[in-house]
Parts: structure tokens; C-alpha cells; sequence
């Protein structure tokens, strides 16, 4: 695993693949999420000429998720109220394209897992 442990080394290829294939609308790959805040975050591709930059559903708590890039660096860097850092969900299973993710995200104000 990379990053202390928020991308393991399957799910890096699999963000890769999905960054190079031809369809955009790809299920999540891994979710991640502040224990100590409402923040969360489902990635679903990993840039090819820039492994830092990851794609994905970007939820910071404030009722507004959307779609975008994020800094890898940036997520392990973070820090909740209470000190914790950004983890990865490893119980998180994707059951659906990002774009229901995004639909359903947008009318509840959060993500729905």
C-alpha cells in the first residue's frame, strides 16, 4: 500500500485502468473518509501522468458533494477536529456507477454508501 495505506497497490491499478479506458461514468474504487468529520470521499481513477491526482465523488460535510479532483498528498496530510487522519473504508464495496452515486448524493446534500 502507498500513502499509509489510503490506495493499496490493486486498487491503484484499478484507478489507473479506469483513467485510461474509454467510458467515464466508472464505479468507485475505494472510499475514504475522516473518522472525526463528515468528510468523504469516493475515488474512482487515478491520473496516469500524475498518481496524486485522484478522480472521484468529493463530499466535505457541508451539504454540497460534487465530482472532482483531489490531492492524494493532500488527503494523508489531513487532519479531522480531533487529530485523525483521512482512512480507507475496507469494507466498502461500490454497487453502482459514480454517476447514481453523484445523483443521489446531490439531492440527499451527502453521499449515501
Amino acid at each position: 500500500m502507498s500513502k499509509r495505506g489510503l490506495i493499496t497497490a490493486k486498487d491503484r491499478d484499478r484507478l489507473l485502468a479506469n483513467a485510461l479506458a474509454g467510458e467515464r461514468d466508472h464505479y468507485p474504487i475505494c472510499k475514504l473518509f475522516g473518522p472525526d468529520s463528515r468528510a468523504t470521499w469516493l475515488i474512482s481513477e487515478m491520473d496516469p501522468d500524475d498518481p496524486d491526482r485522484l478522480f472521484g465523488l468529493c463530499d466535505l460535510g457541508l451539504g454540497c458533494p460534487e465530482l472532482g479532483y483531489v490531492s492524494l498528498a493532500e488527503l494523508t496530510a489531513l487532519r479531522g477536529r480531533l487529530g485523525l487522519p483521512v482512512e480507507r473504508d475496507r469494507h466498502f464495496i461500490a454497487s453502482k456507477p459514480m454517476s447514481a452515486y453523484a445523483d443521489e448524493a446531490r439531492i440527499k446534500g451527502r453521499i449515501i454508501p
